[in-house]
């Protein structure tokens, strides 16, 4: 019996459902792991962001196997559809000075209404929000569209449906959005001093791609490359209309 994953279930005041709905997983998975059974790693993280404790807390036999990350990286991701839903939104929400967003479309972000919700929330408590997406009459954003296996028509309609759902979001005070013509390497998303990035692959479309969870521990790391980069974009951006 895992006891310290059946005492994080009850502190959490989830139900194994719960869990199993949350990952996609057949409840009878998440009953298996309660039982003393080993999940696959990216089921432990899953888990423990859900759950909001330490992977090793949960599992801390895994612990001594694993070499130990550099501070800065939190998690690590294979897939970008692997982070959970609730980790998203906590990561935003926990925002107090800025959030930033560089994306060609970041549609499964516009189409979460809770989010899009907490977007406003932060900036009316704020927060700058910024959201940069690809200007979808650009070459680059048709070029990623062909990279990606869905055609640069497909693309460039993701773009304009993340455009659309966005724009309730321009009348609020303190949200801005942009457009770029940059070839993105990666998709940058920041809340504060955290950042995930969703590393680009060529031929492989940006769900299936894995993310990485940085975050600033000092003066010359990896999430400064990041942020700069993602402060360099802006500058060459223009207005979304």
């Amino acid at each position: 019996m895992n006891e310290n994953l059946r005492h994080a279930l009850i502190r959490a005041r989830l139900q194994p459902v719960d869990i199993a709905a949350h990952l996609a997983v057949d409840p009878k998975t998440v009953a298996r792991w309660i039982s003393g059974r080993i999940p696959y790693p990216r089921h432990r993280l899953a888990v423990a962001d859900l759950l909001g404790v330490d992977e090793d807390e949960l599992w801390p036999e895994q612990a001594g196997g694993r070499r130990t990350l550099p501070g800065e990286i939190k998690a690590v991701y294979p897939h970008r559809w692997a982070v959970p839903a609730e980790t998203w939104r906590g990561f935003f929400q926990a925002a107090d000075k800025e959030i930033g967003i560089l994306v060609y479309s970041g549609l499964f972000l516009a189409e979460d209404a809770g989010l899009l919700r907490i977007l406003t929330e932060r900036a009316r408590a704020g927060v700058r929000v910024r959201i940069i997406l690809g200007d979808p009459d650009s070459p680059q954003v048709a070029a990623r569209g062909v990279e990606e296996g869905i055609g640069g028509d497909v693309m460039a309609a993701r773009v304009r449906n993340a455009l659309a759902l966005y724009r309730p979001l321009q009348d609020v005070e303190g949200i801005e959005i942009r457009l770029h013509r940059t070839v993105l390497y990666n998709s940058i998303y920041r809340a504060d001093d955290g950042l995930l990035i969703n590393l680009h692959t060529y031929g492989t479309r940006a769900p299936e791609a894995p993310v990485i969870y940085l975050t600033r521990t000092e003066a010359d790391n990896t999430a400064v490359t990041y942020l700069d980069s993602f402060e360099r974009v802006w500058s060459s951006t223009g207005p979304s209309d």
